[in-house]
């Protein structure tokens, strides 16, 4: 498994072709040791096999649509889906390609994909990047596409962070600047409703440790951000805390419950819900919710995600 390195005095990221993925983040904890932050597997064919997505690029469409189909200016296209669900783009999505790298610097990496009109059933030749930067003690992703066609979009990150490099996040506290959260169906789909968190196991508008919310079971659900600070995370064992900003209306977090069994890197362990993700991004099924932040990109437009994770000691 080929990997690419940038790094600076405070982060040393690696990464690879294969869902232009991050495959390790380390920084230093608060006894000067590296701590690999995120989640990744010792070899390609270990990310193939797994359905979890483990650092990689989500498209066309991060997340869920609905009913199989989306319409743009009352046009039906058709996308594939298992029971009504099209999930993180469809079958092939962009997390299970090779991307291409056009440009690495010591301190940053950009990837591209090429996606031909109607690859899994979305209008528009679509010519999408990722660069991941070093700012400091920040990692920039940034996600930019454009379209010769009417299209929607939403694309981010899928990382795993654990700031123990080990164990669960359960013990981590968690802010979260989200008044509300997206109501969904067994399924998982977004209805179109917004559901205050205020008495509900997802009020960490308060800094919480994760398994001190009352009634929490674990997290899988979209929230709707009040500003551009979406989340941050801290582990009192390694003191490590990770700021998440980022200009998209929200942030599905997901803490799975279990990975099932892996070939983790550098050997770590893992417990059940090993780790919390922070995909920054439009809401899913935004495109059956005419009330919900445009997921459309007009031909010729520019889409950018930009999100940070900023690393300190606290």
């Amino acid at each position: 498994m080929k990997t690419y390195c940038i790094e600076n005095s405070y982060l040393k990221l690696y990464c690879m072709e294969y869902g232009a993925a991050i495959t390790s983040l380390y920084t230093k904890d608060k006894n000067g040791n590296d701590t690999n932050v995120v989640l990744g597997f010792k070899s390609l064919e270990d990310y193939q096999n797994h359905g979890y997505c483990l650092g990689a690029s989500l498209g066309r469409y991060a997340g869920r649509i609905g009913g199989g189909y989306f319409e743009i200016d009352g046009q039906h296209y058709p996308i594939y889906n298992e029971n009504g669900v099209h999930l993180h783009g469809g079958k092939n999505g962009f997390h299970k390609r090779f991307w291409t790298v056009e440009k690495v610097t010591e301190t940053s990496i950009t990837f591209v994909i090429e996606s031909e009109a109607m690859d899994e059933g979305y209008p528009g030749n679509l010519t999408a990047k990722v660069t991941y930067a070093l700012d400091d003690n920040k990692v920039v992703n940034t996600y930019t596409a454009v379209s010769d066609a009417k299209t929607i979009l939403n694309l981010t990150n899928h990382n795993y962070y654990n700031l123990n490099g080990e164990g669960d996040v359960l013990s981590h506290e968690l802010y979260l600047n989200a008044d509300n959260f997206l109501e969904v169906t067994e399924t998982q789909i977004a209805t179109g409703k917004l559901v205050p968190v205020s008495n509900t196991p997802f009020d960490f508008r308060t800094p919480t440790v994760i398994n001190e919310q009352e009634g929490f079971t674990g997290v899988d659900d979209c929230f709707e951000l009040k500003d551009s600070h979406a989340a941050t995370l801290y582990s009192e064992k390694t003191g490590i805390e990770m700021k998440v900003t980022t200009n998209q209306p929200g942030v599905v977090v997901f803490t799975p419950e279990d990975l099932g069994t892996c070939n983790f890197k550098d050997d770590a362990v893992f417990n059940n819900y090993s780790s919390i993700c922070f995909e920054t991004q439009n809401f899913p099924n935004a495109p059956h919710h005419p009330h919900f932040p445009s997921a459309i990109l007009e031909a010729g437009e520019t889409y950018v995600n930009e999100s940070s994770f900023e690393f300190s000691i606290r």
